[in-house]
């Protein structure tokens, strides 16, 4: 008998590029540099491996031989955010027996300003009847100047050439000055790799290591030094919960970020080291019941950016609240569609900063502060009656005018996100139901800080807001075999496009909806169609359209739960914000309580833990920082 060997067709090589893969890769943070490689320390066989600074990578690869041995890693041990420690054995120099003898540990820190690794060579051998051999290292490193929006395409390396001079190396990636020093190391270039190596006699203890450090003179934000402003809650029982908190607010410590007007926190790693202005208002919110401060450097920041003139190229408004910041323009995808380094295409982040300032001043927020962002709050209410309602017809929506921003303009922002039940997609202008909700909030306690202040027109926006609610009971309400419930939202002919979804959830405790329609919206989210036993879908599972791991279509994001489950406690329904508090700590277990930014919609009777969606961020900020209103549900 003979037999056909068939190559898989698992190992095709994709015929275009893709995204890479972030889920098995290991990421140290210390915003805007990161560092990411795989669980071996090594850096070079994922596209996303490297160190980076903002949106720009200065090295793709280092490697690191010693000689006589392989190295076999054996752990990986978070030092908290901004450091990690690889241990690995060297077999190849041990004597006889069964015992490890020679261990290398491998710690790598990232700094505001570069990154830095330590090799210790710890062999319990010296000192014994061993021969006076040598330990030869080797470092290869690969300096590099690869732009973030070309790495997430799915393009490789762009190689720069470094020159050396004593132990010590520089090279320009992009606009970041790079100088890499090795001390005790011979420093020479193979190609265009800086190659370090130390000779040194082998002894119980041995400690090598190199440094680079960056200058970034173009950078539109910057890292922070200060000390953190927020802590963990102290007295968590519970200690899945506790065990998340600490480990959230270490990385959001790690994510914060500064522009002159104050600090805020940057979206997530890797692709999001920058201001947003939904991310960095909701991770501000959630983090309310602990911290003021960087709510109110998150308002003032995003005040000092807010839109003056009407621009469909940047999407940018009189009053609007902008979207992202980066250095350069951004291609989304593909070069359809770019996205301008200041880019204001977003139809929520203005209702949710009113939203942040009314809460942030609940919460203690000076006066001060709270009074000197007055004449913002007056120009984002404008905004949404002049030109977040464009057609006039008492609801907010959105559309691109200029091609070649983000066709969806709500968090849930990709190209299929709004479909009916069907699975066809609806076609805009669309108007969501949850920024209905954030709008009539906005309206609401803007007038209560108006009111406070002794400024005019609140009566005039509590009257804006009962119109906002009347229509959208009017024209959202929609029916399927569970039950009644709110559309996703309504499409160019002001249908409701019928799938359930968690933006529903969202509505809850905005005071858009009667006691009774929260009861309903209450229900709904924590049906199984809905809730997976790890969180809120995205997408119901009674929807044609939905799949587990669509990145809009059936996944679970963590902050989308979190928001529902805030407002499940805001409108007093204390069982299901419970129900899906517990749906989020069973994830959190399951990702060692570093959330990442999605993960699959799997039932939990189906599988012990979510998959992963591989392609998810982490940490994220507003992932990070729903840990935040799980504790206060669980309290």
């Amino acid at each position: 008998m003979t037999s056909t060997i068939t190559t898989p067709a698992a190992t095709a090589i994709p015929s275009v590029p893709l995204q890479p893969l972030l889920h098995d890769e290991v990421a140290v943070v210390a915003a805007p540099t990161q560092a990411w490689s795989g669980r071996d320390g090594a850096l070079g066989a994922n596209p996303v491996h490297g160190y980076w600074t903002g949106d720009q990578r200065f090295v793709s690869a280092v490697h690191v031989a010693v000689e006589g041995t392989d190295v076999e890693t054996i752990a990986v041990v978070p030092a908290g955010a901004r450091e990690v420690v690889f241990t690995g054995l060297l077999r190849g120099l041990d004597g006889s027996g069964a015992d490890p003898d020679v261990r290398l540990d491998r710690r790598r820190t990232v700094r505001i300003d570069g990154v830095g690794e330590r090799l210790r060579v710890t062999d319990r051998l010296r000192g014994t009847d061993a021969d006076a051999a040598q330990l030869a290292v080797t470092v290869r490193i690969a300096p590099d100047a690869a732009g973030m929006d070309a790495v997430k395409a799915g393009h490789g390396a762009v190689p720069v050439t470094a020159e050396t001079g004593g132990q010590c190396a520089s090279w320009t990636a992009g606009s970041v000055r790079v100088r890499l020093d090795a001390p005790g190391a011979e420093v020479t270039l193979d190609g265009e790799d800086v190659v370090l190596r130390w000779r040194v006699d082998r002894a119980h203890e041995v400690e090598l290591g190199w440094d680079c450090a960056v200058e970034t003179p173009d950078a539109v934000v910057s890292g922070v030094t200060t000390p953190r402003p927020f802590d963990a809650p102290a007295g968590v029982l519970d200690d899945r919960l506790r065990r998340w908190l600490e480990r959230a607010t270490d990385d959001l410590d790690a994510l914060r970020l500064a522009r002159p007007e104050g600090e805020f926190l940057a979206a997530g790693a890797p692709w999001f080291f920058t201001l947003f202005g939904r991310d960095s208002l909701w991770a501000a919110r959630f983090l309310l019941p602990v911290d003021t401060s960087i709510a109110g450097g998150t308002l003032r920041v995003l005040a000092a950016l807010q839109g003056t003139t009407t621009d469909p190229a940047t999407a940018e408004q009189p009053g609007k609240v902008m979207h992202e910041l980066r250095q350069a323009s951004l291609p989304v995808d593909n070069d359809e569609i770019s996205l301008p380094p200041l880019y204001y295409g977003t139809v929520d982040a203005t209702a949710l900063w009113v939203c942040l300032l009314h809460d942030a001043w609940r919460a203690g927020l000076p006066d001060a502060e709270v009074e000197a962002l007055l004449p913002t709050l007056e120009r984002a209410l404008a905004w949404m009656r002049d030109h977040g309602d464009a057609d006039g017809d008492g609801l907010l929506e959105y559309v691109d005018e200029s091609g070649r921003g983000l066709a969806n303009q709500g968090w849930k922002d990709s190209g299929d996100s709004v479909q009916w039940r069907d699975g066809t997609l609806a076609e805009g202008p669309i108007a969501l139901c949850e920024v209905q909700g954030y709008a009539h909030e906005a309206a609401v306690h803007g007038a209560d800080l108006l009111d406070a202040f002794g400024r005019p027109g609140g009566d005039d926006w509590r009257a804006w807001a009962a119109r906002l609610a009347e229509r959208f009971r009017e024209a959202f309400w929609v029916s399927d075999d569970v039950g009644r419930y709110p559309a996703i939202a309504l499409d160019a002919g002001k249908h409701p496009v019928d799938s359930a979804t968690s933006n529903i959830g969202h509505l809850l405790g905005t005071g858009l909806l009667t006691p009774d329609e929260e009861a309903v919206v209450a229900a709904r989210v924590v049906a199984p169609d809905m809730a997976s036993g790890f969180g809120v879908r995205t997408l119901s599972t009674t929807a044609a359209g939905y799949w587990p791991l669509s990145y809009h279509g059936g996944t679970v994001w963590a902050h989308d739960t979190a928001i529902v489950i805030a407002g499940l406690t805001r409108s007093d329904h204390q069982d299901e914000a419970r129900v899906l508090s517990e749906q989020l700590l069973a994830a959190a277990v399951a990702f060692d309580f570093r959330m990442p930014e999605l993960y699959a919609g799997d039932a939990a009777t189906e599988v012990a833990r979510p998959a992963p969606y591989p392609a998810a961020c982490r940490p994220q900020a507003w992932s990070a920082a729903a840990a935040f209103p799980v504790w206060v549900a669980m309290r």
